[in-house]
Protein backbone atom coordinates (compact mmCIF):
# COMPACT_ATOMS: atom_id res chain seq x y z
CA UNK A 1 0.00 0.00 0.00
CA UNK A 2 1.21 3.50 -0.87
CA UNK A 3 1.12 5.47 2.39
CA UNK A 4 1.51 9.21 2.96
CA UNK A 5 1.97 9.41 6.71
CA UNK A 6 0.82 13.02 7.04
CA UNK A 7 -2.52 12.02 5.52
CA UNK A 8 -3.47 9.32 8.04
CA UNK A 9 -6.32 10.60 10.24
CA UNK A 10 -5.63 10.86 13.99
CA UNK A 11 -1.83 10.61 13.68
CA UNK A 12 -0.17 13.70 15.19
CA UNK A 13 2.80 14.16 12.87
CA UNK A 14 5.48 16.51 14.24
CA UNK A 15 8.01 16.21 11.42
CA UNK A 16 8.74 14.08 8.38
CA UNK A 17 12.17 13.54 6.81
CA UNK A 18 12.71 11.96 3.40
CA UNK A 19 10.00 11.08 0.86
CA UNK A 20 6.46 11.98 1.97
CA UNK A 21 5.06 8.71 0.60
CA UNK A 22 6.34 5.14 0.58
CA UNK A 23 5.10 1.80 -0.69
CA UNK A 24 4.55 -0.12 2.53
CA UNK A 25 4.36 -3.91 2.67
CA UNK A 26 3.68 -4.42 6.39
CA UNK A 27 3.26 -2.64 9.72
CA UNK A 28 5.65 -3.91 12.42
CA UNK A 29 6.89 -2.94 15.89
CA UNK A 30 9.41 -5.79 16.29
CA UNK A 31 12.63 -5.25 14.33
CA UNK A 32 13.02 -9.02 13.95
CA UNK A 33 9.84 -9.10 11.85
CA UNK A 34 10.92 -6.36 9.43
CA UNK A 35 10.97 -7.35 5.77
CA UNK A 36 11.49 -5.32 2.59
CA UNK A 37 9.07 -2.39 2.56
CA UNK A 38 8.00 -2.57 6.21
CA UNK A 39 6.99 0.47 8.24
CA UNK A 40 8.81 0.05 11.57
CA UNK A 41 7.29 1.70 14.64
CA UNK A 42 9.65 2.49 17.52
CA UNK A 43 7.51 1.43 20.46
CA UNK A 44 8.92 1.91 23.94
CA UNK A 45 8.14 -0.93 26.36
CA UNK A 46 8.81 -1.74 29.99
CA UNK A 47 12.17 -3.31 29.17
CA UNK A 48 13.40 -1.74 25.96
CA UNK A 49 13.04 1.15 23.50
CA UNK A 50 12.23 0.59 19.83
CA UNK A 51 14.46 3.51 18.82
CA UNK A 52 17.47 1.31 19.68
CA UNK A 53 16.59 -1.04 16.83
CA UNK A 54 16.25 1.44 13.97
CA UNK A 55 19.51 0.44 12.31
CA UNK A 56 18.55 -3.24 12.44
CA UNK A 57 15.18 -2.42 10.88
CA UNK A 58 16.86 -0.45 8.09
CA UNK A 59 19.30 -3.28 7.39
CA UNK A 60 16.36 -5.66 7.00
CA UNK A 61 14.68 -3.41 4.44
CA UNK A 62 12.35 -1.07 6.30
CA UNK A 63 10.98 1.68 4.03
CA UNK A 64 9.70 3.91 6.84
CA UNK A 65 10.62 4.50 10.46
CA UNK A 66 8.08 6.05 12.83
CA UNK A 67 9.11 7.17 16.29
CA UNK A 68 8.81 9.88 18.93
CA UNK A 69 12.46 10.92 19.35
CA UNK A 70 13.12 13.76 16.84
CA UNK A 71 16.89 13.83 17.34
CA UNK A 72 17.36 10.10 16.80
CA UNK A 73 15.13 10.01 13.71
CA UNK A 74 16.74 13.09 12.19
CA UNK A 75 20.22 11.60 12.67
CA UNK A 76 19.20 8.39 10.86
CA UNK A 77 17.40 10.37 8.15
CA UNK A 78 20.61 12.17 7.24
CA UNK A 79 22.23 8.82 6.49
CA UNK A 80 19.26 7.21 4.69
CA UNK A 81 17.73 9.87 2.46
CA UNK A 82 15.55 7.48 0.41
CA UNK A 83 13.67 6.32 3.48
CA UNK A 84 10.84 8.07 5.30
CA UNK A 85 11.31 9.05 8.95
CA UNK A 86 8.14 10.28 10.68
CA UNK A 87 8.22 11.92 14.10
CA UNK A 88 4.99 11.49 16.05
CA UNK A 89 3.78 12.44 19.52
CA UNK A 90 3.01 8.88 20.55
CA UNK A 91 4.37 5.80 18.74
CA UNK A 92 1.75 3.45 20.22
CA UNK A 93 -1.14 5.65 19.13
CA UNK A 94 0.41 6.08 15.67
CA UNK A 95 0.86 2.31 15.38
CA UNK A 96 -2.84 1.80 16.12
CA UNK A 97 -4.11 4.33 13.58
CA UNK A 98 -1.56 3.35 10.91
CA UNK A 99 -2.69 -0.28 11.31
CA UNK A 100 -6.34 0.72 10.91
CA UNK A 101 -5.38 2.62 7.73
CA UNK A 102 -3.14 -0.16 6.36
CA UNK A 103 -5.83 -2.81 6.80
CA UNK A 104 -8.38 -0.48 5.17
CA UNK A 105 -10.54 -0.11 8.28
CA UNK A 106 -11.55 -3.76 8.06
CA UNK A 107 -12.79 -3.54 11.66
CA UNK A 108 -15.94 -1.87 10.32
CA UNK A 109 -16.90 -5.17 8.67
CA UNK A 110 -17.08 -6.92 12.06
CA UNK A 111 -19.35 -6.81 15.09
CA UNK A 112 -16.80 -6.25 17.86
CA UNK A 113 -17.44 -7.35 21.45
CA UNK A 114 -14.81 -6.37 24.03
CA UNK A 115 -14.72 -7.92 27.51
CA UNK A 116 -12.87 -6.43 30.46
CA UNK A 117 -12.67 -7.46 34.10
CA UNK A 118 -10.25 -8.94 36.60
CA UNK A 119 -11.90 -12.37 36.51
CA UNK A 120 -14.04 -13.98 33.83
CA UNK A 121 -12.65 -12.19 30.75
CA UNK A 122 -11.58 -15.33 28.95
CA UNK A 123 -14.69 -17.31 29.81
CA UNK A 124 -17.15 -14.54 28.95
CA UNK A 125 -15.40 -13.62 25.69
CA UNK A 126 -15.34 -17.30 24.71
CA UNK A 127 -19.03 -17.69 25.53
CA UNK A 128 -19.71 -14.73 23.22
CA UNK A 129 -17.61 -16.43 20.53
CA UNK A 130 -19.48 -19.73 20.84
CA UNK A 131 -22.88 -18.05 21.17
CA UNK A 132 -22.50 -15.97 18.02
CA UNK A 133 -21.30 -19.00 16.05
CA UNK A 134 -24.21 -21.10 17.32
CA UNK A 135 -26.56 -18.28 16.32
CA UNK A 136 -25.27 -18.40 12.76
CA UNK A 137 -22.98 -15.36 12.83
CA UNK A 138 -19.40 -16.55 12.11
CA UNK A 139 -17.26 -15.13 14.89
CA UNK A 140 -13.58 -15.03 15.79
CA UNK A 141 -11.88 -14.76 19.18
CA UNK A 142 -8.76 -12.95 20.44
CA UNK A 143 -7.64 -13.68 23.99
CA UNK A 144 -5.68 -15.69 26.50
CA UNK A 145 -6.36 -19.07 24.91
CA UNK A 146 -5.17 -17.88 21.50
CA UNK A 147 -6.62 -16.66 18.22
CA UNK A 148 -9.65 -18.41 16.79
CA UNK A 149 -11.83 -18.01 13.72
CA UNK A 150 -15.29 -19.49 13.40
CA UNK A 151 -13.82 -22.83 12.32
CA UNK A 152 -11.51 -23.17 15.34
CA UNK A 153 -8.09 -22.23 16.68
CA UNK A 154 -5.60 -20.86 14.17
CA UNK A 155 -1.81 -20.82 14.32
CA UNK A 156 -0.76 -17.33 15.35
CA UNK A 157 2.22 -16.16 17.38
CA UNK A 158 0.68 -13.75 19.86
CA UNK A 159 2.51 -10.60 20.87
CA UNK A 160 1.09 -10.55 24.41
CA UNK A 161 -0.64 -13.04 26.75
CA UNK A 162 -4.12 -11.51 26.47
CA UNK A 163 -4.83 -8.58 24.12
CA UNK A 164 -2.48 -8.38 21.12
CA UNK A 165 -0.57 -5.25 20.03
CA UNK A 166 -2.73 -3.03 17.78
CA UNK A 167 -1.03 -4.01 14.50
CA UNK A 168 -1.66 -7.68 15.29
CA UNK A 169 -5.30 -6.98 16.23
CA UNK A 170 -6.04 -5.39 12.86
CA UNK A 171 -4.13 -8.10 10.99
CA UNK A 172 -6.28 -10.69 12.76
CA UNK A 173 -9.42 -8.68 11.96
CA UNK A 174 -8.34 -8.71 8.31
CA UNK A 175 -7.83 -12.47 8.34
CA UNK A 176 -11.17 -13.03 10.08
CA UNK A 177 -13.03 -10.94 7.52
CA UNK A 178 -11.23 -12.68 4.64
CA UNK A 179 -12.37 -16.05 6.07
CA UNK A 180 -15.99 -14.88 6.09
CA UNK A 181 -16.27 -14.05 9.78
CA UNK A 182 -18.76 -11.33 10.66
CA UNK A 183 -17.88 -10.76 14.34
CA UNK A 184 -14.97 -10.79 16.75
CA UNK A 185 -15.04 -11.35 20.50
CA UNK A 186 -11.97 -10.27 22.41
CA UNK A 187 -10.54 -9.85 25.87
CA UNK A 188 -9.47 -6.28 26.58
CA UNK A 189 -7.01 -6.04 29.46
CA UNK A 190 -6.26 -2.97 31.54
CA UNK A 191 -2.66 -2.97 30.28
CA UNK A 192 -3.87 -3.13 26.67
CA UNK A 193 -6.06 -0.09 27.27
CA UNK A 194 -3.21 1.80 28.92
CA UNK A 195 -0.84 0.90 26.09
CA UNK A 196 -3.33 1.98 23.42
CA UNK A 197 -3.51 -1.42 21.78
CA UNK A 198 -7.25 -0.95 21.10
CA UNK A 199 -7.09 2.79 20.34
CA UNK A 200 -9.28 3.68 17.37
CA UNK A 201 -11.58 0.68 17.84
CA UNK A 202 -15.24 1.43 18.50
CA UNK A 203 -16.69 -1.70 20.10
CA UNK A 204 -20.28 -2.59 19.30
CA UNK A 205 -20.61 -4.06 22.81
CA UNK A 206 -18.38 -3.63 25.87
CA UNK A 207 -18.83 -6.16 28.69
CA UNK A 208 -17.84 -5.63 32.33
CA UNK A 209 -17.41 -8.71 34.52
CA UNK A 210 -15.86 -7.40 37.78
CA UNK A 211 -12.80 -5.76 39.27
CA UNK A 212 -10.46 -6.65 42.13
CA UNK A 213 -6.80 -5.92 42.77
CA UNK A 214 -4.58 -7.28 39.99
CA UNK A 215 -1.56 -6.28 37.89
CA UNK A 216 -0.20 -4.02 40.62
CA UNK A 217 3.30 -4.81 39.34
CA UNK A 218 2.25 -2.66 36.35
CA UNK A 219 -0.37 -0.20 37.61
CA UNK A 220 1.19 0.42 41.05
CA UNK A 221 -2.11 1.80 42.43
CA UNK A 222 -5.67 0.49 42.13
CA UNK A 223 -7.07 3.81 40.87
CA UNK A 224 -4.89 3.63 37.75
CA UNK A 225 -6.07 0.06 37.16
CA UNK A 226 -9.70 1.17 37.47
CA UNK A 227 -9.32 4.18 35.17
CA UNK A 228 -7.68 2.02 32.49
CA UNK A 229 -10.57 -0.43 32.53
CA UNK A 230 -13.13 2.37 32.39
CA UNK A 231 -11.53 3.55 29.14
CA UNK A 232 -13.18 0.66 27.28
CA UNK A 233 -16.63 2.12 27.95
CA UNK A 234 -15.73 5.38 26.23
CA UNK A 235 -15.01 3.32 23.09
CA UNK A 236 -18.32 1.47 22.84
CA UNK A 237 -21.78 1.74 21.31
CA UNK A 238 -23.46 -0.34 24.03
CA UNK A 239 -22.54 -2.08 27.29
CA UNK A 240 -23.31 -5.05 29.52
CA UNK A 241 -22.68 -4.22 33.20
CA UNK A 242 -22.45 -6.50 36.24
CA UNK A 243 -24.50 -4.86 39.00
CA UNK A 244 -23.09 -7.32 41.56
CA UNK A 245 -19.62 -5.80 41.22
CA UNK A 246 -19.18 -3.00 43.76
CA UNK A 247 -15.77 -2.09 42.41
CA UNK A 248 -16.72 -0.70 39.02
CA UNK A 249 -20.42 -0.97 38.08
CA UNK A 250 -21.36 2.42 39.54
CA UNK A 251 -18.51 4.15 37.72
CA UNK A 252 -19.52 2.62 34.38
CA UNK A 253 -23.18 3.55 34.82
CA UNK A 254 -22.12 7.15 35.43
CA UNK A 255 -20.37 7.42 32.05
CA UNK A 256 -22.51 5.37 29.64
CA UNK A 257 -24.92 7.42 27.55
CA UNK A 258 -25.83 4.66 25.12
CA UNK A 259 -27.90 1.44 25.22
CA UNK A 260 -26.91 -0.88 28.07
CA UNK A 261 -28.06 -3.99 29.91
CA UNK A 262 -27.30 -4.72 33.56
CA UNK A 263 -27.10 -8.23 35.01
CA UNK A 264 -27.18 -9.68 38.51
CA UNK A 265 -27.83 -12.84 40.51
CA UNK A 266 -30.17 -11.08 42.94
CA UNK A 267 -33.91 -10.85 42.31
CA UNK A 268 -34.13 -7.54 44.19
CA UNK A 269 -31.37 -5.89 42.14
CA UNK A 270 -33.65 -4.54 39.42
CA UNK A 271 -31.16 -5.68 36.77
CA UNK A 272 -32.25 -6.17 33.16
CA UNK A 273 -31.00 -9.77 33.25
CA UNK A 274 -31.13 -11.84 36.44
CA UNK A 275 -29.77 -15.36 36.81
CA UNK A 276 -31.29 -17.06 39.83
CA UNK A 277 -31.82 -20.45 41.50
CA UNK A 278 -28.60 -21.82 40.04
CA UNK A 279 -27.84 -25.50 40.67
CA UNK A 280 -24.76 -27.64 39.93
CA UNK A 281 -25.64 -30.90 38.18
CA UNK A 282 -23.50 -33.85 37.15
CA UNK A 283 -23.86 -32.77 33.54
CA UNK A 284 -23.70 -28.99 33.96
CA UNK A 285 -25.74 -26.11 35.37
CA UNK A 286 -29.39 -25.16 35.58
CA UNK A 287 -30.73 -21.72 36.45
CA UNK A 288 -33.62 -19.34 35.81
CA UNK A 289 -33.01 -16.35 33.56
CA UNK A 290 -35.31 -13.36 34.15
CA UNK A 291 -35.71 -10.72 31.46
CA UNK A 292 -38.48 -8.20 30.72
CA UNK A 293 -40.93 -9.86 33.11
CA UNK A 294 -40.37 -13.35 31.75
CA UNK A 295 -38.64 -16.29 33.46
CA UNK A 296 -36.74 -18.69 31.21
CA UNK A 297 -35.39 -22.04 32.49
CA UNK A 298 -31.80 -22.61 31.31
CA UNK A 299 -29.75 -25.81 31.34
CA UNK A 300 -26.22 -25.80 29.95
CA UNK A 301 -23.34 -28.33 29.84
CA UNK A 302 -21.08 -25.91 31.74
CA UNK A 303 -19.69 -26.10 35.27
CA UNK A 304 -19.08 -23.61 38.08
CA UNK A 305 -22.09 -21.64 39.29
CA UNK A 306 -20.28 -18.34 38.74
CA UNK A 307 -20.24 -19.23 35.04
CA UNK A 308 -23.99 -18.60 35.00
CA UNK A 309 -22.97 -14.97 35.48
CA UNK A 310 -20.45 -15.08 32.64
CA UNK A 311 -22.96 -16.76 30.34
CA UNK A 312 -25.61 -14.17 31.23
CA UNK A 313 -23.16 -11.41 30.23
CA UNK A 314 -22.66 -13.12 26.87
CA UNK A 315 -26.43 -13.39 26.43
CA UNK A 316 -26.62 -9.65 27.09
CA UNK A 317 -24.14 -9.03 24.29
CA UNK A 318 -26.21 -11.15 21.93
CA UNK A 319 -29.39 -9.26 22.87
CA UNK A 320 -27.69 -5.90 22.27
CA UNK A 321 -26.49 -7.25 18.90
CA UNK A 322 -30.08 -7.82 17.82
CA UNK A 323 -30.71 -11.51 18.56
CA UNK A 324 -34.09 -12.31 20.14
CA UNK A 325 -34.11 -14.13 23.47
CA UNK A 326 -36.11 -17.06 22.07
CA UNK A 327 -33.42 -17.75 19.44
CA UNK A 328 -30.62 -17.47 22.02
CA UNK A 329 -32.32 -19.98 24.34
CA UNK A 330 -32.52 -22.64 21.61
CA UNK A 331 -28.71 -22.83 21.22
CA UNK A 332 -27.61 -22.64 24.89
CA UNK A 333 -27.71 -26.45 25.42
CA UNK A 334 -24.98 -26.72 22.75
CA UNK A 335 -22.48 -24.40 24.51
CA UNK A 336 -18.99 -25.98 24.59
CA UNK A 337 -16.64 -25.84 27.57
CA UNK A 338 -13.94 -23.17 27.61
CA UNK A 339 -10.36 -24.34 27.33
CA UNK A 340 -8.73 -24.02 30.76
CA UNK A 341 -11.82 -22.53 32.42
CA UNK A 342 -13.60 -25.06 34.65
CA UNK A 343 -12.68 -27.56 31.96
CA UNK A 344 -13.60 -31.01 33.23
CA UNK A 345 -11.48 -34.01 32.18
CA UNK A 346 -12.66 -37.46 33.26
CA UNK A 347 -9.92 -39.67 34.67
CA UNK A 348 -9.82 -43.34 35.67
CA UNK A 349 -11.78 -44.61 38.66
CA UNK A 350 -14.24 -41.69 38.53
CA UNK A 351 -11.58 -39.04 39.06
CA UNK A 352 -12.41 -35.57 37.77
CA UNK A 353 -9.50 -33.33 36.75
CA UNK A 354 -10.61 -29.71 36.52
CA UNK A 355 -8.50 -27.16 34.68
CA UNK A 356 -9.24 -23.63 35.74
CA UNK A 357 -6.46 -21.13 35.35
CA UNK A 358 -7.69 -18.89 38.16
CA UNK A 359 -4.71 -16.74 39.08
CA UNK A 360 -6.21 -14.19 41.48
CA UNK A 361 -7.39 -14.80 45.06
CA UNK A 362 -10.99 -13.93 44.13
CA UNK A 363 -11.06 -16.30 41.15
CA UNK A 364 -9.40 -19.09 43.14
CA UNK A 365 -11.95 -18.76 45.94
CA UNK A 366 -14.83 -18.92 43.45
CA UNK A 367 -13.54 -22.02 41.70
CA UNK A 368 -12.73 -23.84 44.96
CA UNK A 369 -16.25 -23.24 46.26
CA UNK A 370 -17.75 -24.36 42.96
CA UNK A 371 -15.61 -27.50 42.77
CA UNK A 372 -16.59 -28.59 46.28
CA UNK A 373 -20.26 -28.70 45.20
CA UNK A 374 -19.49 -31.58 42.83
CA UNK A 375 -19.67 -35.13 44.22
CA UNK A 376 -16.19 -36.29 45.29
CA UNK A 377 -14.16 -38.17 47.86
CA UNK A 378 -11.11 -35.92 48.36
CA UNK A 379 -10.07 -32.65 46.77
CA UNK A 380 -6.47 -32.12 45.67
CA UNK A 381 -5.80 -28.53 44.58
CA UNK A 382 -2.75 -27.20 42.78
CA UNK A 383 -2.01 -23.51 43.38
CA UNK A 384 0.89 -21.50 42.05
CA UNK A 385 2.81 -18.30 42.33
CA UNK A 386 3.11 -16.57 38.95
CA UNK A 387 6.67 -15.31 38.61
CA UNK A 388 5.84 -12.65 36.02
CA UNK A 389 3.16 -11.09 38.22
CA UNK A 390 2.94 -9.25 41.52
CA UNK A 391 4.82 -11.11 44.28
CA UNK A 392 2.52 -9.55 46.90
CA UNK A 393 -0.35 -11.67 45.56
CA UNK A 394 1.40 -15.01 46.11
CA UNK A 395 0.75 -15.55 49.84
CA UNK A 396 -2.85 -14.36 49.29
CA UNK A 397 -3.38 -17.29 46.92
CA UNK A 398 -2.32 -19.72 49.66
CA UNK A 399 -4.44 -17.97 52.27
CA UNK A 400 -7.46 -18.25 49.97
CA UNK A 401 -6.94 -21.98 49.41
CA UNK A 402 -6.11 -22.83 53.02
CA UNK A 403 -8.52 -25.36 54.50
CA UNK A 404 -10.52 -25.65 51.27
CA UNK A 405 -8.82 -28.83 50.02
CA UNK A 406 -7.56 -32.10 51.49
CA UNK A 407 -4.20 -31.63 49.76
CA UNK A 408 -2.55 -28.45 48.43
CA UNK A 409 0.21 -28.75 45.86
CA UNK A 410 2.17 -25.49 45.74
CA UNK A 411 4.15 -24.86 42.57
CA UNK A 412 5.21 -22.07 40.20
CA UNK A 413 3.89 -20.79 36.89
CA UNK A 414 6.08 -18.73 34.57
CA UNK A 415 9.07 -18.26 36.87
CA UNK A 416 10.50 -15.71 34.44
CA UNK A 417 13.94 -14.77 35.71
CA UNK A 418 13.21 -15.80 39.32
CA UNK A 419 14.38 -18.88 41.16
CA UNK A 420 11.30 -21.18 41.22
CA UNK A 421 11.94 -22.14 44.84
CA UNK A 422 11.78 -18.46 45.87
CA UNK A 423 8.32 -18.26 44.33
CA UNK A 424 7.13 -21.44 46.02
CA UNK A 425 8.43 -20.12 49.35
CA UNK A 426 6.59 -16.85 48.81
CA UNK A 427 3.29 -18.71 48.29
CA UNK A 428 3.90 -20.84 51.39
CA UNK A 429 4.13 -17.69 53.53
CA UNK A 430 0.33 -17.43 53.28
CA UNK A 431 -0.29 -20.76 55.02
CA UNK A 432 -0.78 -21.24 58.75
CA UNK A 433 1.85 -23.37 60.50
CA UNK A 434 1.21 -26.15 61.31
CA UNK A 435 -0.61 -26.68 58.03
CA UNK A 436 -4.39 -27.20 58.05
CA UNK A 437 -4.08 -29.78 55.26
CA UNK A 438 -1.43 -31.88 53.58
CA UNK A 439 0.94 -29.65 51.58
CA UNK A 440 3.23 -30.77 48.76
CA UNK A 441 5.59 -28.57 46.72
CA UNK A 442 7.02 -28.79 43.21
CA UNK A 443 9.53 -26.52 41.40
CA UNK A 444 7.72 -26.55 38.03
CA UNK A 445 4.16 -26.78 36.78
CA UNK A 446 4.81 -30.13 35.07
CA UNK A 447 6.09 -31.61 38.33
CA UNK A 448 3.25 -29.94 40.22
CA UNK A 449 0.59 -31.52 37.98
CA UNK A 450 2.23 -34.93 38.37
CA UNK A 451 2.41 -34.49 42.16
CA UNK A 452 -1.31 -33.62 42.28
CA UNK A 453 -2.22 -36.65 40.17
CA UNK A 454 -0.06 -38.91 42.37
CA UNK A 455 -1.98 -37.74 45.43
CA UNK A 456 -5.33 -38.65 43.90
CA UNK A 457 -7.42 -41.76 44.32
CA UNK A 458 -10.80 -43.08 43.17
CA UNK A 459 -13.64 -40.50 43.11
CA UNK A 460 -11.24 -37.64 43.87
CA UNK A 461 -11.27 -34.21 42.24
CA UNK A 462 -7.94 -32.74 41.14
CA UNK A 463 -8.15 -28.97 40.59
CA UNK A 464 -5.29 -27.52 38.55
CA UNK A 465 -5.46 -23.75 38.99
CA UNK A 466 -3.35 -20.74 38.09
CA UNK A 467 -2.04 -19.12 34.95
CA UNK A 468 -0.86 -21.33 32.13
CA UNK A 469 -0.50 -18.97 29.14
CA UNK A 470 -0.72 -19.88 25.45
CA UNK A 471 0.35 -23.48 25.98
CA UNK A 472 3.70 -22.48 27.42
CA UNK A 473 5.64 -21.62 30.55
CA UNK A 474 7.70 -18.43 30.46
CA UNK A 475 11.20 -19.19 31.75
CA UNK A 476 14.02 -16.62 31.50
CA UNK A 477 12.31 -14.85 28.61
CA UNK A 478 11.64 -18.05 26.67
CA UNK A 479 8.26 -19.70 26.08
CA UNK A 480 8.68 -23.37 26.95
CA UNK A 481 5.83 -25.52 25.52
CA UNK A 482 3.59 -27.00 28.21
CA UNK A 483 0.19 -28.69 28.19
CA UNK A 484 -1.59 -29.85 31.34
CA UNK A 485 -3.71 -32.13 29.18
CA UNK A 486 -0.63 -33.87 27.76
CA UNK A 487 0.85 -34.33 31.24
CA UNK A 488 -2.45 -35.81 32.48
CA UNK A 489 -2.77 -38.17 29.51
CA UNK A 490 0.85 -39.32 29.84
CA UNK A 491 0.52 -39.87 33.60
CA UNK A 492 -2.52 -42.11 33.37
CA UNK A 493 -1.17 -44.04 30.37
CA UNK A 494 1.87 -44.98 32.47
CA UNK A 495 -0.43 -46.13 35.28
CA UNK A 496 -2.12 -48.71 33.04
Amino acid sequence: MNIQFDQIPQISLIACYGPETQEISSIVYNSQEVTAGSAFFCVSGENTDGHLYIEEAIEKGAAAIIGSDPQVLQTHAQKHRTLTFAVVEDSRSALAYASIHFYRNVQNQLIKVGVTGTNGKTTTATYVYHLFNLLGVPCGFLGTTGIWNSAGKIAYKKSTPTTPISSDIHKVFSELAAAGNQAASMEVSSIALDQKRVEGILFDVAIHTNISEEHMEYHKVFEHYLQCKLQLFSQAKSAVINLDDNGMAKEILEVVDYPSLTYSRFLESGADLIWAHCKSLNDGLSFDLLHEGQTYPVKVPLYGEYNASNLTAAIGAALLSGFPMEQILTVLPKMPQVEGRFQVIKGPEDRKIILDYAHTPVALDLVLKAVKKLPHNRLIALIAGVGIRDFGKMPKMAKTAEGQADVLVVTVDHPGFHDPQDIVNEVLKGLTVPYKQTVRTAPSRREGVIEALKESGPNDIILLSSGNINGAQIVKGESIPHSDEEVIESFFMKQN
